[in-house]
């Protein structure tokens, strides 16, 4: 008879700092060495979104810590692979004292819990603290190392300089060149200078699952003179390095455009005179939403794509379905598209999105509708990167579905945008 193992005795006896962590990057449960790490109790981190709970020092200007470990976990829930992460500086704040962040240094490996059907579950987040290492190389002794651990942390070094060599290895060898210019051609056009001075949105982009990884989804972010910003989503019709071209010509035309004209509307007449020209446009679809932090008003037009949703803080939802037109290049003849306006309150949040998010084979798509809807409802209070983290958990879509999705989440608090 096999013994019965009590896994949470083991995981609270593992000597390294240890998370387990849900697809929406909440944390789940910390072993006791984890707490002793960071300082922190299990009390005070279990049911904390990641990020609210370690975010990047303020102070220091070069920090990206957290970004480059939201890369990794968005990597493991996109693949279900286990992801290794190269020694990373991330300082965390001093406990009792949350504006003080004490500098540290870190290794860890994230790897997949998957559930019966492959699907990544959870997300164990294993770490080493190798700051006395790292501060004892600047000094060329080791005052404060205990006797033993230089050893243990040069072979976890060593360790896992071998394991990112073998991966590096694999993925060079595994990696066509045309999914490597395709991945780049992706981040390229998918780069947004102006996101930089917006830190409540958050933006997301999952291929299909098992596509190449580049498709005609996109998203954008403008900013215009008199504390407004405009933000877009759109979706060009299939996959592969063709709809990427012509998705990176539109999302281009169309951010010129809403710097040019007044208001979404017109920006959206222009684009669709622009398809006409671009084969492999017509029949796409877009969306775009002026903020006006000043007067709090949202301008939205449509061209056959679907609503955004503006979620407020009680949990209802409202539909901005009120300027929708046919897709880009669909009428033979220019026709003035329709433009509406909505009122927000700071404390709201607004959701673009493309169909991928909401569409299922054999459904109609209120339904997809009505879920997105209750499930944003459960994510009230939340900021920008929890929400669009938490959504695309709910929503069982973290390792992405079988259509594209871009989103664009925007928690509205009536500030303009930094300068």
């Amino acid at each position: 008879m096999a013994p019965q193992i009590d896994y949470t005795a083991v995981f609270t006896a593992l000597p390294s700092p240890c998370l387990v962590l849900g697809t929406d990057l909440v944390i789940a449960d910390a072993n006791p060495a984890f707490c002793e790490g960071t300082g922190r109790s299990q009390t005070e981190l279990v049911g904390q979104y990641l990020f609210d709970a370690f975010p990047d020092n303020p102070a220091d200007p070069e920090a990206d810590g957290a970004v480059t470990l939201k890369a990794s976990l968005h990597r493991v829930l996109s693949s279900g692979q286990t992801d290794h992460m190269a020694l990373q500086k991330y300082d965390i704040p001093i406990a009792g004292n949350p504006e003080v962040f004490k500098e540290r240094w870190w290794t860890a490996i994230n790897v997949p819990v998957l559930d019966p059907d492959g699907k990544v579950a959870w997300i164990i987040h294993r770490s080493e603290d190798m700051t006395d290492v790292v501060l004892a190389r600047r000094t060329a002794h080791l005052p404060s190392v205990r006797p033993g651990r230089e050893a243990a942390m040069e072979a976890e070094l060593y360790s896992r300089a071998r394991q990112l060599q073998r991966l590096n290895e694999e993925l060079r060898q595994a990696h066509a060149r045309e999914r490597r210019i395709a991945v780049a051609l992706q981040e390229a056009m998918l780069h947004v200078p102006d996101l930089a001075r917006h830190p409540d949105v958050a933006v997301r982009y999952l291929p299909a699952a098992g596509s190449l990884n580049v498709c005609g989804d996109w998203y954008d972010a403008v900013d215009l003179p008199g504390g407004r910003f405009a933000v877009a989503v759109g979706d060009v019709v299939g996959h592969g390095l063709m709809a990427a071209t012509v998705m990176g010509r539109l999302r281009s035309a169309l951010s010129a455009a809403t710097r040019t004209v007044h208001g979404p509307a017109q920006a959206l007449e222009v684009l669709g005179l622009y398809a006409r020209s671009v084969e492999g446009a017509l029949a796409a679809t877009a969306v775009q939403v002026l903020v006006d932090c000043h007067s709090h008003l949202l301008i939205y037009s449509s061209a056959g794509h679907p609503p955004p949703v503006l979620l407020h803080p009680d949990g209802a939802c409202e539909l901005l379905d009120q300027a929708t037109d046919p897709p880009l290049g669909a009428r033979p003849e220019h026709v003035p598209r329709p433009q509406a306006n909505s009122t927000y309150t700071p404390g709201d949040t607004l959701i673009l999105y493309t169909d991928g998010l909401i569409e299922r084979r054999g459904e109609d798509i209120d339904v997809g509708l009505a879920r997105l809807t209750s499930t944003l409802a459960t994510c009230t209070g939340f900021g920008a990167e929890h929400l669009a983290d938490a959504l695309l958990a709910r929503l069982d879509l973290t390792s992405g579905a079988n259509d594209d999705i871009a989103m664009v989440v925007v928690r509205l608090n009536g500030t303009p945008p930094r300068t």
